[in-house]
């Protein structure tokens, strides 16, 4: 073939490999223990210019939280649409926690009414949840995922690949999580973990680490200010910048595969960063997460929303774009019965199963409808849902909030709070637990951020910092009793076990 015949035809392939793009794809992009550390969230120090520009060309939600701030738990919550304490995964899947949803959860599960909606689905990194029956995806990728450009390429062909259908991608980093060892060149006697990095600042491969001077990290309000939690933060936002050199890698593959414009793009952590007083607590340390999200088909851009959003919306929302949501039921237009599911599989416990009149509709809703409308609101009250961690953790607590009050319920408040491993060897911690219990933790000392009261109660619009509680104060016991009637209603119309503690204990 000349020149002058390969040029028109490798014009007709390019043209006939745009038209059958499937339109309508997604990535949903989670991370592993990440608060809103990001330049599109006002923070100065950060260097994120992929996850920036997302947010200039889509949504930024400024009030999204999570339900629970436990890796494995929320991650339930995120694939199903339900509170973990009503899909059975009350903590840690892997193990010996061996927590796992009912089976039942089968007819809302993420990844199965995705391609029930006739969507190719894949999942890469991070998966956390159980049973895989229930949380099923056709395709597996293997990827580093310490490494996000990594993961990226290994979805390049997934992606790309020409087919009429379209593509849902659940891509989970394991970055920001604690990990990786102790940073050895640090010359304090507590070492800072190295969040994943890379030891004596080495990079990871195909990335330009991004190196952070703990002099000038800023310091979040439930944290002291340390050399110890420096160095910490220090490592934790070069791991965020590892993350955010994945999200350019990734819209990278969908520009040049033409795809961008037909792919919603969904960045968020399962939970806040991996720090006592964020991970595993219900403070807004721990619940409070970004949320960024890029929908090629939405007019208005560059929207900074103020609604309540909840990661129980996750899955009705994804559905929903996907034209596989039944809003009068709100559960997916081709449900899966989970008792015709299940008849014939005898190794499906059945005492594993759950109440199937309770799993048959989403917790959550939609938030599609609202990205473009910055003034609409989502819920007026979010509610949390925390449980366990570890199989070691047990500790229960519920939460409400809305614009105004925050009211926390510590159920096992006799018990001193429990901490995660992690948490627990962490120099930021370690430094002031081993000063006294009265050294200073944030907006706590040591011994008030182990021993609780049972109720917790912040002015949430004027004490963002959760500083001061106000459960014990006569001028707000009026509201106190209100926000308490409104956590027990919430509990009631979430199917919440422990709703019957209000009765005894």
């Amino acid at each position: 073939m000349t020149i002058r015949n390969l040029i028109p035809s490798l014009a007709l392939l390019a043209l006939t490999t745009s038209l059958f793009s499937a339109e309508k794809n997604v990535i949903f992009f989670i991370t592993d223990d990440e608060s809103p550390t990001l330049g599109c969230y006002g923070d100065k120090v950060a260097k994120t210019p992929a996850i920036d520009a997302l947010a200039e060309d889509g949504t930024l939600f400024l009030n999204a939280y999570a339900t629970t701030a436990s890796c494995s738990a929320s991650r339930s919550v995120v694939m199903s649409g339900l509170h973990n304490h009503a899909n059975g995964q009350y903590g840690h899947q892997h193990a010996f926690h061996k927590f796992a949803s009912y089976y039942n959860v089968i007819g809302l599960s993420l990844p199965r009414a995705m391609t029930n909606a006739g969507y190719r689905t894949g999942h890469i990194g991070k998966y956390h949840v159980a049973p895989e029956e229930v949380f099923h995806y056709e395709t597996y990728l293997r990827g580093n995922s310490r490494n996000a450009v990594h993961m990226a390429e290994q979805s390049k062909e997934f992606i790309t690949e020409q087919s009429d259908k379209p593509f849902f991608l659940y891509f989970a980093t394991s970055d920001p999580h604690r990990g990786g060892g102790k940073d050895k060149t640090s010359k304090r006697d507590l070492k800072p973990d190295l969040f994943g990095n890379k030891a004596n600042r080495k990079s990871h491969d195909g990335v330009e680490e991004v190196f952070y001077d703990p002099k000038k990290v800023p310091i979040p309000s439930f944290l002291p200010d340390t050399p110890e939690t420096r160095e910490e933060l220090a490592q934790y936002y070069q791991s965020v910048s590892r993350i955010d050199q994945g999200i350019a890698r990734l819209v990278k593959i969908l520009k040049e595969a033409d795809l961008y414009d037909k792919t919603l793009i969904v960045f968020t952590s399962d939970h806040g960063m991996a720090f006592a007083g964020g991970k595993t607590t219900v403070y807004e340390g721990g619940l409070r997460v970004p949320f960024v999200v890029r929908n090629p088909y939405e007019k208005e851009r560059g929207v900074r929303h103020k609604a309540l959003i909840s990661h129980i919306d996750i899955t009705p929302s994804l559905l929903d774009f996907a034209g596989g949501l039944d809003a009068e039921t709100n559960r997916p237009k081709k449900w899966i019965d989970p008792n015709k599911y299940w008849k014939d599989k005898p190794y499906a416990a059945k005492e594993n199963r759950g109440s199937t009149n309770k799993l048959s509709s989403y917790h959550g809703k939609s938030w599609v409808s609202v990205l473009g409308k910055p003034e609409e609101e989502h819920w007026d009250t979010v509610f949390a849902s925390h449980t366990f961690h570890e199989i070691q953790m047990y500790y229960p607590m519920r939460v409400v909030r809305d614009s105004e009050y925050k009211l926390i319920w510590n159920i096992a408040h006799p018990l001193p709070y429990p901490f995660a491993s992690d948490l627990w060897a962490a120099s930021s911690f370690q430094a002031q637990f081993r000063k006294s219990m009265s050294a200073p933790y944030g907006q706590k000392t040591v011994r008030e951020y182990i021993h609780r009261p049972e109720f917790e109660f912040f002015k949430i619009d004027e004490d963002p910092h959760e500083s001061k509680n106000l459960a014990g104060e006569p001028e707000h016991a009026e509201a106190l009793e209100r926000y308490k009637k409104k956590l027990k209603a919430q509990q009631q119309k979430f199917h919440d076990p422990w709703v019957m503690k209000w009765s005894y204990e």
